[in-house]
């Protein structure tokens, strides 16, 4: 075999030209990939000419530390989750379902009309629309009769209690009577 200096300096060139290139659009084929992800990912114009800059600067370190920096979503994913967020928080507020048969009611109802069950009360005093739990009318601060109030003494306490009790006529007492078994 004869050995030919020539066509192997000739056969390294050729490789070195063809890595060269393939280097070369290697590069510029992930600037460009940088240039249109970051674009996907963030507003800024000062992150995405760096994020650009960093990628054709460094080249394949560049890549990877642009891989380990950049925003996890795109803009399009962040958009779908916060109007999903917003759904499901439109969805949870404006939906009122009765405690009793789990239709839906207004705010505004003191009573289902499916099932006829007291969903609200009404104030003795102003008439607007309480909680069944509040003690207090937060419209005009008054008590809900039969509920305790704080700060009196035993005959503050007993005292209307004694004069309802004597408007009343006295009811005889019932005798209870009892039956013995049969055998």
């Amino acid at each position: 075999m004869i050995f030919d200096p020539t066509a192997l300096s000739n056969v390294a060139l050729m490789l070195t030209a063809w890595g060269g290139a393939f280097l070369a659009a290697l590069w510029l084929s992930l600037v460009l990939w940088t240039y249109r992800d970051i674009r996907g990912r963030a507003r800024d114009p000062l992150a995405r000419v760096l994020a650009v800059v960093v990628v054709a600067v460094l080249f394949l370190p560049g890549i990877v530390i642009y891989l380990i920096l950049r925003p996890p979503r795109t803009l399009e994913e962040e958009y779908q989750q916060t109007l999903e967020e917003e759904a499901l928080l439109q969805a949870i507020e404006e939906v009122t379902l009765c405690p009793g048969c789990n239709r839906r009611i207004k705010e505004n109802w003191t009573v289902c009309p499916s099932c006829h069950t007291k969903l609200k009360k009404s104030c003795h005093h102003c008439g607007k629309l309480m909680e069944l739990g509040w003690n207090l009318c937060p419209y005009c601060a008054t008590p809900t009769p039969g509920m305790r109030r704080e700060g009196l003494t035993l005959d503050e306490a007993l005292r209307p209690l004694s004069i309802d009790l004597e408007d009343q006529p006295e009811a005889e007492p019932e005798i209870a009577s009892v039956q013995e078994p049969e055998e």
